[in-house]
Parts: structure tokens; sequence; C-alpha cells
């Protein structure tokens, strides 16, 4: 990636004409948080962003803080609004619902953007479908999503406007998948889900990739970012936080990478991993 100055300007500079609409699956807080604050305030508030999760009250604070629509003339203010999305998307139930919902009320979608996640030592942890946890947020609950809205985004190409979908994981670690235990009813281990899920998030890419030739898959790692998560972990593992400390990023300043991936022109039709 280039600097972030670098970033930065970019960003700007490929602010669309139009009031693109985002939609951010674990939104409010963490990277997720960071990355709808950046485009509120890169378009001056002149974007439909939509915060999809659990945590209304959170959701209600980070909406607060974004800008009030105050683009130039030639930008269309008339759709501009923030708004939240109930969804435990650890339950594909629910996750039908919500996409559900939106297809009914939304005539487009720019970007969408997936970030939910959470950190834990605890081992494999089902729900009542059967789905452990992680890999229900880390992969099924992104897929879903993504095959659900994929009309929306066709709407979005259909007026010639942009159409990407980035999913903010580990892309470049090299997860190792096992076929014959896609779901580690038999091989579960905090390693295994981890490779699992990100061995699929790149699947997901490619193959959405090849279906939709005319949109963009992002697989991002944005490296190790100080979240609430990852600040708010186990109480052993503080000390050992704080070490890592000189070689983490801000909230901030890792959200304009990933908005970089975006909205800079090189990433607007294929798959990429970065």
């Amino acid at each position: 990636m280039p600097a972030l100055s670098v970033v930065r300007a970019a960003n700007l500079a490929a602010i669309p004409k139009y009031c693109p609409t985002a939609l951010f699956l674990g939104g409010t807080s963490g990277v997720g948080q960071a990355v709808a604050e950046a485009l509120a305030g890169a378009t001056n508030g002149n974007a439909h962003i939509i915060l999809c999760g659990r945590n209304k009250s959170a959701a209600d604070k980070i909406i607060q803080s974004f800008p009030t629509p105050s683009g130039p003339p030639s930008t269309s203010t008339s759709t501009s609004t923030y708004e939240f999305e109930p969804c435990d998307a650890t339950l594909m139930s629910n996750v039908r619902s919500t996409t559900a919902s939106l297809l009914g009320r939304l005539n487009k979608l720019n970007y969408l953007v997936l970030t939910p996640g959470f950190l834990t030592l605890k081992g494999r942890d089902e729900t009542s479908e059967g789905i452990d946890k992680k890999l229900a947020l880390n992969y099924y609950a992104r897929w879903r999503f993504v095959h659900d809205l994929m009309p929306l985004l066709e709407k979005a190409k259909a007026q010639g406007e942009e159409a990407r979908v980035l999913t903010v994981l580990a892309a470049g670690t090299n997860g190792k998948l096992d076929e014959n235990d896609l779901d580690l009813k038999k091989g579960y281990g905090l390693k295994a889900a981890g490779d699992s899920a990100t061995a699929m998030n790149d699947l997901m890419c490619e193959d959405f990739a090849a279906q939709h030739p005319d949109m963009a898959f992002i697989h991002a790692f944005p490296g190790i970012v100080r979240t609430p998560m990852l600040m708010d972990f186990h109480w052993s593992l503080k000390p050992f936080i704080f070490m890592l400390r000189p070689f983490t990023v801000s909230p901030a300043d890792c959200a304009q990478w990933m908005l970089y991936t975006l909205l800079d022109p090189q990433f607007s039709k294929g798959a990429f991993f970065r």
C-alpha cells in the first residue's frame, strides 16, 4: 500500500460525484466503525450509510458523530442519510431476514463492507443452527450478505456507479482449508478456525469476481489494529498486547487504507487480496 499521506489524498480525490449507499456489517465497532466514519467524513456526509450489527446504542453514538450533508451543488443529497440495521449475524436465519428487509427497501448498494467478528480463546461454540460462532461471523454471514444483496450491487453497476465488496480478515496469510471437514466438526481448533475462514474468504472473492467481472471483491488484512476488541482482550494477554503497540495501527489510519480499496480506480473490477 502507498504511504498514508498519499492514500488520504487519493481518497479525497476519488470521492464519487453521486451519493453512494454503503452497508457496514460489523459497523458498530472496530475497523467497520472506523471505515464508516472515514467514508462519512470524506463525502462530507453526502452518503447513505447503514451500520448493521447488534449494538443500537453504539450505532446511535457513531451516527451522531457523522457530519451533516454539505456537499457541492453538483452532489445530490436527497438520499443522504445514516441509519442502523439490527442483526445478530451469528444466526443465518437473522441474516436472511435482514437481507430480505434491505432488498425490499434499498434501490442500490455501492459498497458492502464486512468486518464482523470477535476475539476469544474459547473452543468451538455452536449456535442453535450448528455453526461455530467464529466461523459464522468470519465467513458464513459474510458470504450470505454478498449473495443475498447482489441484486442491489447489480443495480448500482447498471446506473454506471461503483459496486465493491470489502471483507476484512486475514488476506495473504495463506490459510489452509480442510475440504473434508469444512465446518470443522471434527478437527476444530483456534488456528484451524482462523485458517479455514481466511481461505474461504479468499475463495469467496475469487468466485464472486468470476461470476461478476464488472465488480470488485476485496479481501484485506488490516494488520494489528488498536480496536476495542484487541485492547479489551483477556487480561492475561494485556502485557503481550502492550508490547505489540509499536507494531499496531490506529483504527482511523487503518480505515484510510481500507477506504482506499473502496475508492481507488485500480480496485474497480476483479478479486483483490491486500
